[in-house]
């Protein structure tokens, strides 16, 4: 248990589509949408949660508050938080520490992000860059143009320094892209569904060798939600112990030293995703070569391929030749981003991790539909953000079996959940009246802010 606390569980998960940035649905709008279905999916209403935390990097100080007031306005605590791409999986451990530790006993965290069309850029250019130490070290060693996205450089380099060290090639993180994109068509939430040849992929413009236009996330609008509850509260409502997925392992690091050893790999935070694993997967009780089922951050191709070798999957310095085999794909040794990954997906920034955990969840119930991976024992997570912080999260089933795709009859009960009359793993839809019905506070009304319109501004 996290440093000897109680166990604590996924009870609920929602999330809206993630689209390109057109500027034409705001935040708390779609934070809304995801809160209510992950409310609704987690058969509790918000009378029941007593702490909220907001996820998001670019946002104005309390947009949280924004959000939550609209689910009812109950004076609970509500924090917000920002730790860069991170910041979904950071709201987690902070839930699952309160949880595990007493300080309350169901926990809403929301992810949300409205973007600015084009690559990242700094919002603050009149102080000083968190990462002006990285950019330094990656200019006095691999050299840097001011005109090209920074963050494609940063991973750029790592990709080639793989390539360098251990004999990756540029098809290689072609075919990481041509994977993760042949994954998004199975997922509806997915902000590109296209199917790309490895060739096409290598023939995309050039964003920063080696990596192509088709190798690198998209920015994009969206949002994600989870309902995380402790031991005690399941355990006084055993009629929902059947949906809920334990936590059974977590970790969040920071860099080490090893950032600044001139290695662009160590620079975009090897030592800490490495870290981060070694300690969730010790107190999930399990090994890298028993997971079956990955969504990790692949905000970049050549990320990928790093991350799998940071993360113990694969040998050192071999992450190229589990490409090669197939073994990141179905019918492989495992499935890596069956949701499309940030790559295909798309990349909310404060909703990215709990998109991915949203996607675990579903996996592990067997709701996934055709892209269920089966046989699956724990699946891991992996979130990082420059800057930094890595978080790695490992999920089981309550009942300690494996995964397996649910019967179209037993998915049947899936669309009878909250009424919401679908499978909200295989189909995106609007929110619903009977899931705001079910979320939202019935003791203390939201008043002008309601959000409870249904079908307006929604993604």
């Amino acid at each position: 248990m996290p440093s000897s606390g109680s166990p604590v569980y996924v009870l609920g998960v929602g999330m809206t589509k993630f689209v390109k940035p057109h500027g034409q649905v705001d935040y708390p709008e779609m934070g809304y949408e995801a809160g209510i279905k992950a409310l609704a999916d987690a058969g509790v209403n918000y009378d029941d949660v007593d702490t909220g935390i907001a996820c998001y990097a670019y946002g104005d100080s309390t947009s949280g508050q924004r959000v939550f007031y609209q689910f009812g306005m109950t004076g609970i605590p509500i924090y917000n938080v920002n730790n860069n791409c991170s910041t979904g999986s950071t709201g987690l451990h902070m839930a699952r520490r309160f949880l595990a530790h007493g300080a309350g006993n169901v926990a809403l965290v929301v992810g949300f992000e409205k973007m600015l069309p084009g690559s990242l850029r700094t919002l603050f250019p009149d102080r000083t860059n968190p990462l002006d130490k990285s950019y330094i070290m990656m200019a006095s060693t691999r050299g840097a143009d001011p005109k090209r996205p920074g963050a494609a450089q940063f991973f750029g380099n790592a990709g080639r320094e793989y390539m360098e060290r251990f004999g990756a090639t540029k098809e290689d993180f072609a075919e990481i892209a041509r994977v993760n994109h042949e994954h998004s068509r199975r997922n509806p939430y997915s902000q590109f569904r296209d199917v790309y040849t490895i060739e096409q992929i290598m023939e995309s413009p050039e964003i920063w060798d080696p990596l192509t236009k088709l190798q690198c996330c998209p920015t994009s609008d969206g949002a994600a939600a989870a309902v995380l509850v402790s031991e005690e509260w399941l355990q006084g409502h055993p009629e929902l112990r059947e949906r809920a997925v334990l936590i059974a392992g977590q970790a969040m690091a920071t860099d080490s030293p090893d950032l600044y050893s001139k290695s662009a790999i160590d620079l975009i935070g090897f030592a800490m995703t490495k870290s981060a694993a070694e300690k969730a997967l010790s107190e999930a009780n399990i090994s890298p070569s028993a997971i079956k089922l990955v969504e990790l951050h692949d905000c970049f191709s050549t990320n990928e391929l790093v991350t799998l070798d940071a993360l113990s999957l694969c040998p050192p310095g071999k992450a190229h030749e589990m490409v090669r085999n197939g073994d990141i794909t179905y019918g492989g040794r495992m499935v890596v981003n069956p949701s499309g990954g940030l790559i295909s997906k798309g990349h909310p920034l404060g909703a990215t991790g709990l998109a991915q955990c949203a996607e675990l969840v579903w996996q592990l119930r067997g709701w996934a539909g055709e892209r269920t991976m089966e046989g699956v024992d724990a699946a891991l997570q992996h979130n990082l953000g420059l800057g930094g912080a890595a978080v790695v999260t490992v999920y089981k089933r309550v009942d300690g079996s494996k995964s397996r795709r649910l019967s179209d009859k037993e998915l049947e009960g899936v669309a009878g959940i909250a009424g919401r009359g679908y499978n909200p793993a295989v189909e995106a839809r609007a929110v619903t009246q009977s899931e705001i019905d079910a979320g939202k506070s019935r003791r203390a009304a939201s008043g002008w802010m309601d959000g409870g319109k249904v079908g307006e501004s929604r993604l």
